[in-house]
């Protein structure tokens, strides 16, 4: 009895991983969406993007489909949850938001590519890569979005997503080139950047900008104090972002703002898209 025990113990391992292997050849891998690369001259460099195609997409049919630009779109950043929003707010039974095309631009150094130059010197010290915003605002404009729209099955509607410096760079867009989309989310927006330069822009300015329909979500958790030499509130900082954009007066502007108590800078961004996506689309959407 006791050789048959000992010869059952050996054998049990062998019969383990002969489960285990007939498990790992029927698996499949699931796959979310594609990832494309391309080369930017405005960068200097080559960009990952990670891109999601809504269910039923086909490149030979007629429908097309609005295209949604989240900024930290790598897959260890924002895509894969943001993605999840998209998909879950199309559902038929809910119908929030027309199918849409996620493009998740993959960062190289979000530093660089999310500011513009800034004067205070500690900055400048201790960041010394950033200041590069107009490059990669050029590369959204002449490179990324063309690509975008050659390639692939897509209408006027165009959304920016950024949060943090994310939401510093779409904020510049914003007040700076705003038809580049026509839906803006931002999200716990990094206007501490150069001692809050960026809300010193002109409104009159701004009204003569906003030349076509534009929705402007701007949402913030309870933040605190920014890793400033001047100390400024997040929160502060925003409300300060949609009184600038309410002075504008123009007809052409819809400001959404939301403040999330419950959330803090490291947990708001997927509760702030998804009250985004039901403030920016109050009657359900059609495909």
């Amino acid at each position: 009895m006791k050789i048959l025990k000992i010869c059952f113990l050996l054998f049990l391992p062998l019969i383990s991983l002969g489960q285990n292997t007939h498990s790992i050849s029927n698996s499949k891998p699931f796959v979310l969406g594609r990832i494309d690369e391309i080369q930017s001259v405005q960068l200097s460099e080559k960009r990952i993007l990670n891109i999601y195609l809504p269910e039923g997409y086909n490149q030979e049919d007629t429908t097309r489909y609005a295209v949604v630009y989240l900024l930290d779109g790598s897959q260890d950043e924002d895509f894969i949850h943001v993605t999840g929003l998209y998909q879950f707010n199309t559902f038929s039974w809910i119908n929030r938001v027309p199918k849409s095309i996620v493009v998740g631009i993959a960062n190289v150094d979000r530093r660089r590519d999310f500011t513009y130059p800034t004067t205070i010197q500690k900055d400048k010290d201790r960041f010394k890569t950033a200041g590069k915003s107009d490059k990669f605002i050029g590369f959204i404009e002449k490179e990324l979005q063309p690509y975008i729209e050659k390639n692939y099955k897509v209408n006027n509607s165009k959304t920016i997503i950024g949060q943090s410096l994310g939401g510093l760079l779409a904020t510049e867009i914003l007040l700076k080139k705003p038809t580049l989309f026509n839906q803006y989310i931002i999200i716990s927006p990094s206007i501490w950047w150069d001692n809050g330069s960026l809300l010193n822009f002109d409104s009159a300015v701004l009204q003569e900008n906003f030349s076509q329909a534009t929705k402007v979500y701007i949402g913030v958790g309870k933040e605190g104090l920014t890793p400033t030499e001047i100390p400024r509130v997040m929160e502060v900082d925003a409300n300060l972002l949609v009184e600038k954009l309410n002075k504008t007066k123009s007809k052409n502007l819809k400001i959404y703002f939301d403040y999330l108590p419950a959330e803090d800078h490291a947990t708001v961004t997927h509760q702030a898209i998804f009250n985004a996506l039901r403030l920016l689309n109050p009657t359900p959407a059609n495909d």
